[in-house]
């Protein structure tokens, strides 16, 4: 096949630490040289992967998530957190992993999530006596949390390259995300207790102290409720759901909380355009990359080997978690959703899988990729941030990749817990 030498460029590419987007980008490029296809034919791949409406709802739900981290809503959702979590053991960690999940339903990235945590809790944590491998393993496997809770930018590519319904699968993130949640919050109680990092409350908050101090964070909590339910309601669609998360996020910023000037306006604007060329690029280049696999064939002959080497859904399952999590030490999670998605999918429809709950599963063996060595974008990002060596970040993030994979192991094998809420809302897919 004349995939050999673009595959092989690509891997070479990405061992010595060239951009994602370039990698593909160059690999695609490859192939067209070498079987002289008209260039036009890429330019217009390249054009096509962006040409969808769906797509539109990543650069809004990136620019929702800056908006609301500008107008102090992180702020505020941190001390509604620490009112619910600060009795616990390891009281500042707790906090961390619950605002990890409510940020998750509003900036939608889990890199955005490390950064913000990193910046934002790792320095109080540290100042308080956690250690700073500590601090910096809690943020980054907190922040895996958003991309299986509604709106994840994960979710909504995972839906467009594979037609599958965008509500749904935010409906089918929310059991999984809370209960991540939960099993973190157990083993950071159990880290704490043994390492004898205290609470940063005495006692537990009484029912008026969480009323008063979900006041604050109220407004930004309603914003997943109003996104899930007016899709569910056929209000809007999920892309017009961004927009409505920005529109939102202006009011918030700009009339109720007022802490959105026009200099603040702008900073935010631009990050978020940043953000969402960074993302859309790798899409745009990768959707290219797919399209000459399918030309050389290489799903058919991937489905025709897997269907003869494996003979049930629980070994097709086990086999794709294998080599999601392999592949995730070195490649970024969308780029390996746009190529392998479209290719697994089908397959997994052929034994019988609910494509919801292959999607979940797809979508969260991405994200532990993000904390895997030695590529690791989060892990990248938190150690960067927070100054940690690589090495004492490992060490420190060994016990929640052991719950992550166990999660991973809950998710894979008992689909109730992905489809469970999808179908008593929409009803049983057909």
């Amino acid at each position: 096949m004349d995939v050999i030498i673009p595959i092989s460029i690509l891997l070479i590419l990405f061992v010595i630490g060239t951009p994602v987007a370039f990698c593909i980008f160059c690999s695609t490029l490859t192939y067209f040289l070498m079987s002289h296809q008209p260039m036009v034919i890429l330019i217009q791949r390249l054009a096509g992967g962006l040409e969808s409406v769906t797509l539109l709802a990543i650069p809004f739900f990136i620019m929702a998530g800056v908006f609301m981290n500008h107008t102090g809503i992180s702020e505020r959702l941190l001390k509604f957190c620490e009112v619910l979590t600060g009795h616990m053991n390891g009281g500042l960690a707790q906090v961390n992993v619950a605002l990890s999940t409510l940020m998750g339903g509003l900036s939608g990235s889990n890199i955005a999530d490390a950064a913000m945590n990193s910046k934002l809790l790792v320095p109080q944590m540290v100042a308080r006596g956690y250690s700073a491998s500590f601090s910096a393993a809690v943020t980054a496997a907190g922040s895996l949390i958003t991309p299986i809770i509604p709106p994840g930018i994960a979710m909504i590519i995972y839906g467009y390259v594979n037609n599958v319904s965008i509500g749904r699968l935010f409906l089918a993130g929310v059991v999984p995300g809370t209960m991540l949640c939960i099993l973190m919050m157990i083993l950071v109680s159990i880290i704490s207790k043994k390492r004898g990092y205290l609470p940063i409350r005495e006692k537990r908050a009484s029912c008026k102290e969480v009323i008063v101090s979900a006041k604050d964070a109220v407004l930004a909590l309603l914003l997943p409720i109003i996104i899930i339910g007016g899709i569910r309601m056929g209000v809007f669609t999920p892309t017009e759901a961004g927009a409505v998360a920005v529109i939102y996020a202006l009011i918030l910023g700009m009339f109720i909380y007022r802490n959105m000037d026009a200099k603040k306006l702008w900073l935010a604007t631009r990050e978020s355009a940043l953000g969402a060329a960074n993302v859309l690029l790798i899409i745009c280049v990768a959707v290219a990359f797919s399209k000459f696999l399918t030309w050389e064939r290489v799903p058919q002959a991937l489905a025709s080997w897997m269907t003869t080497v494996v003979d049930s859904p629980i070994a097709f399952l086990m086999l794709v978690n294998v080599a999601l999590l392999v592949l995730g030490m070195f490649l970024e999670g969308n780029a390996i959703m746009i190529v392998l998605a479209p290719l697994l999918a089908p397959i997994a429809h052929s034994y019988g899988i609910d494509p919801i709950h292959f999607g979940i599963v797809f979508i969260f063996n991405g994200a532990i990729g993000t904390i895997t060595p030695p590529l690791g974008t989060v892990m990248f990002t938190t150690c960067s941030i927070t100054e940690v060596p690589i090495e004492k970040f490992i060490k420190d993030v060994l016990p929640f990749w052991g719950l992550l994979l166990l999660e991973l192991v809950l998710l894979t094998y008992i689909p109730t817990i992905t489809t469970w809420l999808p179908n008593l809302v929409y009803g049983v897919a057909q």
